[in-house]
């Protein structure tokens, strides 16, 4: 445990905030500040592309791909990371959320662009594929395999569901044996049908949970009015100047206030681990560039709204209640959400079990796509059985060192696959100047499985 908890440390320290940063920035200025075509990608995301190769529709992946990213880092994390580095860490969490932008769509031109065509017509891809067939990188590749599969064990299946069981018991004193009983059987159910299943799944749920979430953000920033504008500038007040918040918050200076803000934001919206681009693959899409822009609408969706509502949510709850204990994020979050009368406890659980939930199901088919890629489409049924047994025993036991380890394979996807965002950014330039520089957003690319 002590090992775990130093590197995982270590990983999620400076070192990987200024890769991940640095990669961010650089692709942001490289292809021109793709972050500007925010809204016609947000159209693209919405219509179908008929008559394209794929599993499932632009639409369908990118839900899959927010049900991964949008979960309880969201809402406990957020909070977290305002309690550890103040109220200025909002604004950092915020700006890494527009800069990745262009990670994410990078990662997903490289999906469609490196994808493969199996015999039965299903499509895969992801950074593992980008690595081998544009960069030869086969021992990499491999490697960003593992930490994936391992990852999905771990924050993706045990982790999520130990979050649902948690909450569930805390809150309304349900046995976490039947929790995980119930958790583990609706799972089984979902993902068995594989990707077009789970997409299809994550489709339905992921707007309404998102929604639903927003609603109550909404609702409390409405409740807590007058103290809102106050929130926001002392959120971009105290990120440069962390003395500027005062109060009940912590002191602190702008490396610690940026650190929390930018960690949390990183792994809250995955840009850059390469987790994302796996599902990007399998979407229906007539060339690369329009599927990076669908992909790139998931960060903006996860970070810049959900994560920027939920902390002027806290930010404005602890200014209109002074008296908030600083104890720790999710005491933070749920003192925020008890302000809703009646319903402020039920809206947060619900809110919570379905973020989990959704996110057990994405990071499913990220590791099935792993296992795959390592030993053969055979090999997947497998995962799902071991995939469902983790997700059960996740829910009854004691997971400090899963997070920890969890935490680490993530920190470890993200190398392999910033090699290979940085290494191929010259590809990246090509096929976007072809397509959406030169307007040809509408022409197929050559088939290239």
């Amino acid at each position: 445990m002590e090992f775990f908890d130093k590197l995982s440390s270590f990983l999620w320290g400076w070192p990987m905030i200024v890769m991940l940063i640095g990669t961010h920035l650089y692709l942001t200025v490289r292809l021109r500040f793709p972050q500007r075509y925010l809204f016609k990608a947000i159209r693209l995301s919405v219509t179908p592309d008929k008559g394209t190769s794929g599993d499932v529709s632009q639409f369908g992946a990118l839900a899959t791909a927010l049900a991964a990213t949008i979960g309880t880092g969201n809402i406990v994390g957020v909070a977290t990371a305002v309690a550890m580095g103040g109220p200025g860490a909002v604004l950092w969490c915020w700006l890494t959320g527009v800069l990745g932008m262009a990670t994410k769509y990078s990662e997903g031109l490289l999906a469609i662009k490196f994808r493969v065509r199996q015999s039965d017509g299903s499509m895969l891809g992801g950074p593992m594929y980008a690595l081998e067939r544009g960069l030869g990188l086969k021992w990499l590749a491999v490697l960003f395999a593992v930490f994936t599969m391992c990852a999905s064990l771990g924050i993706g299946a045990s982790v999520q569901a130990n979050s649902i069981s948690t909450i569930c018991f805390d809150s309304y004193n349900i046995p976490t044996v039947l929790v995980g009983s119930i958790v583990a059987l609706l799972a089984a159910l979902v993902v068995i049908g594989g990707v077009k299943s789970i997409a299809r799944v994550c489709g339905a749920l992921v707007p309404f949970m998102a929604l639903f979430y927003v609603v109550g953000c909404i609702y409390i920033i409405g409740i807590n009015f007058t103290h809102v504008w106050p929130a926001i500038k002392l959120i971009c007040e105290s990120a440069f100047n962390p003395a500027a918040a005062g109060g009940g918050f912590v002191g602190g200076s702008v490396i610690i206030a940026a650190r929390y803000g930018i960690a949390r934001g990183l792994f809250s919206n995955e840009s850059g681990l390469g987790s994302a681009p796996i599902v990007a693959a399998a979407a229906q899409t007539r060339n690369p560039v329009r599927q990076a822009l669908v992909s790139s609408t998931g960060t903006f969706w996860d970070t810049v709204v959900i994560c920027a509502l939920t902390g002027i949510v806290i930010v404005s709850s602890v200014l209109a209640h002074p008296d908030i204990s600083f104890s720790d994020g999710a005491a933070l979050t749920r003192v925020a959400f008890s302000k809703i009368p009646v319903v402020g406890t039920p809206f947060l659980v619900i809110g919570l079990v379905t973020f989990a939930f959704t996110t057990i199901l994405g990071w499913c088919y990220y590791g099935e796509m792993a296992v795959e890629y390592l030993k053969g489409k055979r090999w997947t049924i497998v995962y799902r059985i071991i995939y469902i047994l983790v997700v059960f025993a996740g829910s009854v036991v004691n997971l400090v060192i899963v997070w920890n380890v969890a935490d680490c394979m993530n920190a470890l996807m993200a190398i392999p696959n910033l090699i290979s965002l940085i290494l191929l950014s010259g590809v990246l330039v090509k096929e976007t100047r072809h397509y959406l520089w030169e307007h040809r957003l509408e022409d197929s690319m050559p088939d290239n499985s």
